[in-house]
């Protein structure tokens, strides 16, 4: 019983108090009666009475939410013959429970899943009520700004009541459970969804296992697999849920999930001849701060600091790797050394760009919605942002002609930030230069800084790593060729990077400013130091980090003056 909900009741019994004295004098005067009117302690006794029925009935209404610490676990796991137990934890406590471990007839690590097991008679009773919640779950229009969890549950227990059935409280709990992860989670993945050590799932057709991408136990495969047909019913679902249309007319999709995950989607055997397939690639909600890729080795304090004031003087960045060498998560990160108040558009095919900046545009291409409409791809967007007068342009992959609308932005003075996939400088020039991109050579100059990343290998485990980071200094008259600037260089043997000790962006950054070569190495230093002040104190997270760039954009001294406890100008 909530303290609100005894308040809205006492309020009610003060209500009746006052209609019941009311009507009790009235009946009285009618009455003709010289005697007083009735005694407030007959009143009173009466309205007690119902107060109490009314606080006993909202408590029997109460709906007793599953406590793991106090109903203890729902899920019976055990380990299958032939396997050797790696690693175990919990997605959801005393609800889903993860083994991590070795079949020995393969040789190779599986996930195992467990979920609460049901009787027959549960299992009976969950496709009732499944069916029967298809029929009662039409909302009104205050109960859409309710919480879903809180109304499907009130449903759930309505429809218990008209079947006259009392259920033990395991039989209970395993019930909601399997409706909450149906009607408001994902199905079968959604256990997949929220375990945060996943970052793809791979689903490649019918009566296939799932594969998934794990961050400590890399390819492994899980003991999930579907029937034909719940697989597409899955994949409609999932595309429904993004917002877009799937169907065998249409059968292939690119779309962002609600939660920001990343969904590619084919739908039955048009294209993939295995079934239905799907990809998700999950981001964290929270997206990774400078500070935690400090923290990884992706990038060297003395890295971000270069980025820092690279960003904050307006030069171009592109980063460029294979599938999966961080990329968007690198863009993302520096891109907290925008100013505060800069005006920033955003332009995707896929939503995966978070900033914490309020003055910032995120567009996203549109398909056409009906046969003969209007699609909007990067290059409206691109050509649209031009118009916006934003000081920062970030494109989320450059990919087709949009390329030399970016560039040309480039060259007329906006700053740009974009990712490509190509796994060198000189295969990132090609793409540049060749078809579809086709961008003049002499145009790609404006381009001033390329990072290289990679997912590569530091022992058993996988790691990314900035490979170097180059600046395109300009064209050589000679050859034509572009001149390049190797600023910093990775070491693989001892895993760290090294400064080269020139940069012609330093350079440009000290003329631009009026810095001599000391005052730059202090603005260097002072950076630095704030850096490793944050990592030192513990202040990783997005937020925190984002807040401490800008208010040391705004009020530089401030923030100086609290290096020894930076979380007092939080």
């Amino acid at each position: 019983m909530q303290i609100s909900d005894f308040f809205q009741g006492f309020k009610e019994y003060l209500s009746r108090i006052g209609v019941a004295r009311r009507n009790a004098d009235i009946e009285h005067l009618h009455a003709g009666s010289d005697s007083p009117p009735p005694s407030a302690p007959k009143i009173r006794e009466a309205s007690y009475r119902y107060y109490f029925q009314f606080f006993n009935k909202q408590q029997k209404n109460q709906i007793e939410e599953y406590d793991f610490a106090k109903h203890g676990p729902l899920v019976k796991a055990g380990l299958p013959q032939g396997y050797d137990l790696l690693d175990q934890y919990w997605i959801e406590e005393g609800l889903t429970l993860v083994f991590i471990a070795l079949n020995r007839k393969t040789n190779q690590t599986e996930y195992l899943l467990f979920e609460p097991p049901l009787s027959d008679f549960e299992y009976e009773l969950l496709e009732r009520l499944h069916e029967d919640l298809l029929d009662v779950l039409i909302l009104s229009s205050d109960e859409i700004k309710k919480d879903r969890k809180k109304i499907l549950l009130t449903k759930v227990h309505g429809l218990l009541e008209d079947y006259g059935l009392v259920l033990d409280l395991n039989t209970l709990f395993k019930i909601e459970y399997y409706l909450l992860r149906n009607f408001i989670g994902w199905s079968r993945i959604d256990p997949l969804m929220k375990d945060p050590h996943l970052e793809d799932i791979s689903c490649d057709g019918s009566r296939i296992p799932i594969f998934l991408y794990h961050r400590e136990h890399r390819n492994i495969k899980t003991n999930i697999a579907f029937e034909a047909d719940v697989l597409n019913s899955l994949a409609i679902t999932l595309a429904q849920r993004s917002g877009k249309h799937i169907s065998t007319g249409s059968p292939m999709l690119d779309a962002t999930l609600p939660d920001g995950s990343r969904l590619q989607l084919t739908l039955g055997t048009e294209v993939t001849t295995r079934g239905t397939s799907f990809t998700i690639r999950k981001f964290r909600e929270d997206p990774f701060s400078p500070i935690e890729l400090m923290e990884y080795g992706t990038f060297s304090s003395d890295e971000l600091v270069y980025f820092w004031l690279a960003i904050e003087n307006g030069m171009s960045l592109l980063f460029i790797g294979g599938t999966a060498s961080g990329k968007t998560t690198s863009l993302n990160a520096v891109s907290l050394f925008i100013p505060p108040i800069a005006k920033v558009v955003s332009i995707e095919d896929t939503r995966e760009i978070t900033l914490y900046h309020d003055n910032w545009i995120a567009s996203v291409t549109r398909e056409a919605l009906t046969e003969g409409g209007n699609a909007i791809n990067m290059f409206d967007l691109l050509r649209a942002a031009m118009r916006q007068r934003p000081e920062y342009i970030i494109v989320g992959e450059v990919r087709g002609p949009e390329a030399q609308t970016l560039f040309q932005a480039m060259n007329t003075g906006h700053t740009t930030f974009s990712t490509m996939h190509a796994g060198s400088i000189d295969a990132a020039i090609h793409r540049l230069e060749n078809a579809p991109l086709n961008v003049p050579r002499n145009m790609v100059q404006a381009l001033n800084i390329i990072s290289v990343q990679a997912l590569i290998y530091r022992g058993n485990e996988r790691v990314r790593r900035v490979q170097e980071v180059v600046e395109i200094v300009g064209i050589d008259p000679a050859t034509g060729n572009l001149k390049v600037n190797n600023v910093f260089e990775y070491d693989p043997v001892n895993d760290i990077t090294k400064y080269t000790g020139r940069s012609q962006i330093y350079s440009t950054i000290s003329e631009k400013r009026g810095w001599t070569r000391a005052q730059l190495e202090t603005e260097i230093a002072v950076r630095k130091s704030l850096l490793d002040a944050m990592h030192t104190q513990g202040i990783r997270d997005y937020i925190s980090v984002a807040s401490l760039f800008h208010d040391y954009n705004i009020n530089r001294a401030a923030v100086l003056a609290h290096t020894d406890d930076l979380r007092q100008v939080l």
